[in-house]
């Protein structure tokens, strides 16, 4: 069992941190890799390849881990709070923002799923009770602030209306924050590791049946499109959603998912960097302003005496 996420060092504090945020450096990276797959890919065949190649990962982990420990079995309880991440964090999750990455700019995502931790917080209140206290409060206004200002002073941003693929990536954010809570519970009764692989595996077989019903499978071309995309789902399900998973779960259990979910303000952040680097888009004195913003609102967000 974990232990609970109040007895944390100052030097573990400072290793999550470094570790959350190369999570969302890589997750801000993804955020352009998934657009580009998108191009190539169904949606259903995306997502289901990219948590069936992170399941397996995951599989081969957890087997290998087993063979130095005592294996050990989940309650039904434990198996029903997978099931329920497993449709929430993986199955809605994955459709959703592939559906919605589809039909929405990437200045649209970016801002949507910068809703995350303000999403996340109020889940965490109601479900288990977490005191939304007013450094939280800043720290969630001042980020999605800074998020705004990093997003819409990007080259050729511009907020479109609002329609079905902003709904879509809207949703993706709700499920993933419900089902960050539900791992945060879910967690501390068993390994890190094993609670993943669980959900990945769960959610994997539901979305390779959603894909078979909808028929977006018809030949082996739909699954490999060419080399170089596969190779960008080869990064994205290893690299950003089997790592960058797992270490984000570590972390809800040692810090508590409202705390946690401050650092998705860094996504964007990120991917507006990336895009700058590899792209050669041009960064501005307000771009500057807004990481300060979202510097400034995860300390305090993150905040604890403790």
């Amino acid at each position: 069992m974990m232990p609970p996420h109040d007895r944390i060092t100052r030097p573990e504090g400072r290793q999550l941190a470094a570790l959350l945020l190369l999570v969302t450096a890589l997750w801000g990276l993804n955020m352009a890799a998934m657009k580009t797959i998108a191009s190539y890919f169904d949606p259903a065949v995306m997502a289901t390849e990219r948590a069936g190649i992170a399941a397996v990962f995951m599989g081969l982990m957890l087997w290998r881990q087993r063979r130095t420990r005592r294996r050990t079995r989940m309650t039904r309880d434990q198996l029903a709070t997978v099931i329920a991440c497993a449709v929430l964090m993986v199955y809605l999750n994955q459709i959703l923002l592939s559906a919605g990455l589809v039909r929405t700019s990437a200045t649209n995502a970016s801002v949507a799923i910068a809703l995350s931790p303000l999403v996340s917080s109020l889940m965490a209140a109601l479900m288990l009770r977490d005191r939304l206290g007013y450094l939280r409060i800043a720290g969630v206004a001042l980020g999605f602030g800074g998020v705004l200002i990093v997003v819409l002073q990007s080259p050729g941003a511009r907020v479109a209306e609002a329609g079905l693929g902003d709904a879509m990536v809207v949703a993706s954010v709700v499920t993933f924050s419900v089902g960050g809570v539900l791992v945060q519970r879910l967690a501390r009764e068993t390994d890190a590791l094993h609670a993943s692989a669980m959900i990945y595996a769960c959610g994997t077989f539901m979305l390779a049946v959603h894909t078979a019903v909808v028929g977006a499978a018809t030949n082996v071309k739909a699954w490999v499109p060419g080399f170089w995309p596969l190779m960008l789902v080869l990064f994205s399900s290893l690299i950003a959603t089997t790592f960058g998973n797992l270490a984000w779960n570590h972390a809800i259990v040692r810090l508590g998912v409202a705390r946690v979910s401050l650092w998705f303000y860094w996504v964007p952040v990120f991917g507006v960097g990336f895009a700058a680097l590899l792209l050669g888009e041009t960064l501005t004195a307000w771009h500057g302003v807004g990481l300060v913003a979202v510097i400034a609102g995860t300390a305090l967000g993150t905040y604890s005496r403790a």
